[in-house]
């Protein structure tokens, strides 16, 4: 799943200067915890949160998460978007609730493991 079919199926907004077309997601990973993120984090993954915090982004660069979405409407700060750039990590941000996000990605085919559903 490209960047831009997320962006869609989130009903999600690129955060200026993060996006990158050639980012592909193959698996999602919805959590607060960033323990839990390197303990369960997966190649190609999309991680969803609503923690907000230069945190998130320093264990996407450790995990070499390539794509995170915030959640419940919240925005990522000035320092958060500039480590982001500096990284090549992109950066979208959509009003859904964590639950209804990771719903509408398994709705769109995103699955545990990287299985995708092909029509």
């Amino acid at each position: 799943m490209t960047i831009s079919e997320v962006q869609k199926a989130l009903e999600a907004e690129l955060v200026d200067g993060t996006g990158q077309e050639n980012v592909e997601i193959l698996s999602a990973c919805g959590a607060d915890l960033m323990s839990d993120v390197m303990a369960f984090v997966k190649d190609q993954v999309l991680l969803l949160t609503g923690l907000i915090n230069v945190q998130v982004i320093r264990t996407a660069i450790l995990m070499d998460i390539q794509a995170i979405c915030f959640v419940r409407g919240k925005s990522p700060n000035h320092e958060m978007i500039e480590m982001a750039k500096d990284n090549n990590i992109v950066l979208l941000k959509t009003k859904l609730p964590l639950f209804l996000a990771c719903g509408k990605l398994y709705e769109a085919g995103v699955r545990q493991g990287g299985v995708r559903k092909i029509d």
